[in-house]
């Protein structure tokens, strides 16, 4: 098992931060049809509900931008990547396809507003993570992203280096279809509320869409 440092800098500046970190083997595949049409009847519920502007006062969702300001950054110039999916949806822009587990990991973030990060478990280096602040100049390659300034920003680190931030995981880590391993981390800025019960809607996607097995969640 890995270990989860919480870094004094997030204690500091987010106090009420909490995050679930679940472990799952899982069997990837490119495309689900039954998870897509799962995705489409959201994806229309969604729109019937919400406006570009009535997004940012979900709660989950605007404790994650206030986070974003409380550690030096911009939350509309880097978007956490829960936000940007839901502004896709509002502006009538359809969802992409990546693969199933990362598709349905797009699906608990948009159904709970929680900025949530996937990665593959096999290549995350070392045996403990850190969650912290992004360092100026601090090297980050985003997912389709290229280079990204995460100075200011939250982010997961192993021996490596940052590997996940709200904004957009490292393509070192990233899901694909060889990912036998998978771990995800369901963060809240604002206490524990919601959280158990994502991480439930979670398993039961994983245990649905991508045979998983061995699911282990734990709050920190």
């Amino acid at each position: 098992m890995i270990s989860i440092i919480i870094s004094d800098d997030i204690r500091q500046k987010c106090p009420d931060y909490k995050v679930v970190v679940l472990t799952a083997s899982i069997l990837n595949t490119q495309f689900d049809a039954l998870l897509w049409k799962e995705i489409d009847k959201l994806v229309k519920d969604y729109r019937q509900k919400y406006t570009t502007e009535s997004i940012k006062d979900i709660k989950t969702i605007k404790a994650t931008r206030e986070a974003y300001k409380r550690c030096g950054k911009e939350p509309s110039r880097y978007r956490p990547a829960a936000e940007a999916l839901c502004r896709r949806i509002v502006k009538g822009s359809d969802l992409y396809n990546v693969n199933t587990a990362v598709d349905l990991i797009n699906t608990v973030s948009i159904v709970t507003g929680f900025s949530i990060g996937g990665f593959d478990y096999d290549k995350i280096t070392g045996n403990t993570i850190t969650y912290g602040i992004g360092r100026h100049n601090e090297p980050y390659e985003g997912i389709g992203r290229g280079k990204l300034n995460i100075e200011g920003l939250p982010v997961w680190r192993d021996s490596a280096g940052g590997f996940g931030t709200p904004t957009s995981d490292h393509e070192r880590t990233k899901l694909s279809l060889d990912t036998t391993r998978i771990l995800v981390t369901i963060n809240s800025y604002d206490g524990s509320s919601g959280l158990l019960e994502a991480a439930d809607y979670m398993s039961s996607l994983l245990k649905h869409f991508v045979s998983a097995t061995d699911i282990v969640a734990k709050i920190y």
